[in-house]
C-alpha cells in the first residue's frame, strides 16, 4: 500500500510559539521528527504541512519536503486533508504524525501503517498501557477503551472505565498518531463537530459518533512530546547524544 506520512507543523502556539523550530540536542524539532519518520520503511513519502514560511523554508533547508497550507485549519486532520488534495494523488492511506515528538519511534509508524493496510480498517491509532498513577488521572493524557477486536469504544480525559468493583484492569493511554484511508480522511474532514467532541475536546469522538471504526494497536514505546519550553530540557536529558 502506498502511504503518505504527513507532519502538521504550526508556528503559532499559545504555550510555545515557534515550537517546530526549537533546537533539541542541536537540531530543530521539526527536523528530528522528519528524520525519524523517514526511517519508517512502510511510508512511501514524508512531507511537512505548515502554515508558516519560516517552517517551510527551514524544512527545505535541511533537504525535506514541505507543503504550505491554510492558516484557518482547526486541526491536524484538516491540514492533512489539504495536503492530500494538493499532492496526495496515488496514495491509498495517510499517517498523521505529531510534529512535537522529536524522537518518535519509527517502529510505531510502521505498526500503525500495518493496521491501516487492512482493507477493513478506515482509521487506526495507537495506545499504550498506563503505568503511572498521575498520568492516569491527568486530563492531558487521553485514555481509551477498545473491544476484543481492537476497535475503539470511547476516548476520554478521565480514567475509563470507572472501577466500581475491585477488579484487575489495564488502563490505556492514547498515543496521538493517526492513520486514515485517503477516502476516509476526505469524509471525516467534512463532518461538523459533534456533541461528544465538544464535551471532551477530542476530535476522535466525532469519528466514533458518526459511526467510523478506529482500530487500536497497543505499543510499549513511550511518546515524549514538547508542549512547553521546559519540556525540551527533559527530553534532552532522556535522549542524550
Amino acid at each position: 500500500m502506498k502511504i503518505l506520512g504527513i507532519i502538521p507543523a504550526r508556528y503559532g502556539s499559545t504555550r510555545f510559539e515557534g515550537k517546530p523550530l526549537a533546537l533539541i540536542n542541536g537540531k530543530m524539532m521539526i527536523q528530528r521528527v522528519y528524520e525519524q519518520a523517514c526511517k519508517a520503511d512502510r511510508l512511501s513519502e514524508v512531507v511537512v504541512a505548515t502554515d508558516d514560511e519560516r517552517i517551510y523554508n527551514a524544512v527545505l533547508g535541511f533537504g525535506g519536503k514541505a507543503v504550505m497550507t491554510s492558516t484557518n485549519h482547526k486541526s491536524g486532520t484538516d491540514r492533512c486533508r489539504e495536503v492530500v488534495d494538493k499532492v496526495g494523488a496515488g496514495f491509498e492511506a495517510v499517517i498523521n504524525i505529531q510534529g512535537d515528538e522529536p524522537y518518535i519511534n519509527p517502529l510505531q509508524i510502521n505498526q500503525i501503517a500495518e493496521l491501516i493496510s487492512d482493507k477493513d480498517t478506515p482509521i487506526a491509532s495507537l495506545c499504550k498501557p498506563v503505568h503511572d498513577a498521575e498520568e492516569l488521572v491527568s486530563p492531558n493524557a487521553v485514555k481509551v477503551v477498545f473491544d476484543k477486536n481492537g476497535k475503539a469504544l470511547y476516548f476520554s480525559r478521565f480514567a475509563i472505565p470507572y472501577l466500581r468493583n475491585k477488579v484487575e484492569r489495564t488502563f490505556y493511554k492514547h498515543i496521538g498518531i493517526y492513520a486514515y484511508k485517503t477516502l476516509t480522511l476526505r469524509e471525516i474532514s467534512a463532518l461538523p463537530q459533534s456533541g461528544l467532541e465538544l464535551a471532551e475536546s477530542l476530535e476522535q469522538l466525532r469519528w466514533l459518533e458518526n459511526g467510523y471504526t478506529v482500530r487500536m494497536g497497543v505499543t510499549e514505546f513511550e511518546s515524549f512530546s514538547v508542549d512547553v519550553p521546559e519540556d525540551i530540557t527533559k527530553i534532552e536529558s532522556i535522549f542524550k547524544e
